[in-house]
């Protein structure tokens, strides 16, 4: 079994920074990729960043320039810095991590339960 736990959320004034951390725990063989997601009331969740085990990164383009994904595999932990909040980044931020718990291939993905990110105008 495999526990996500994220942290980090919060309220903050329009054009500042926060930063969400995501630690996995438990069964795990190796960690794959790692990313974050959101969802705003009445959207979609949506993807926000992702970051592969060998650190290659990809953005949503709403957020490119702003936002920088990172990870500690020592850790099984993985980051979110913030910048220049607006807010439409208003969101439950979710953390999803891609785990092999054996030495098979499977992997299984696994969610946190989320932190809200309230950016006040």
């Amino acid at each position: 079994q495999v526990q996500v736990m994220e942290s980090g959320g919060g309220l903050v004034q329009a054009g500042g920074s926060l930063r969400l951390s995501c630690a996995a725990s438990g069964s795990i063989f190796r960690i794959n990729d790692m990313g974050w997601y959101r969802q705003a009331p009445g959207k979609q969740r949506e993807l926000v960043a992702s970051i592969t085990r060998f650190g290659s990164t990809n953005y949503a383009d709403s957020v490119k320039g702003r936002f920088t994904i990172s990870r500690d595999n020592a850790k099984n932990t993985v980051y979110l810095q913030m910048n220049s909040l607006k807010p439409e980044d208003t969101a439950v931020y979710y953390c999803k991590v891609a785990v092999r718990i054996t030495t098979e291939p499977t992997v299984y993905d696994n969610w946190g339960q989320g932190t809200q990110v309230t950016v006040s105008s």
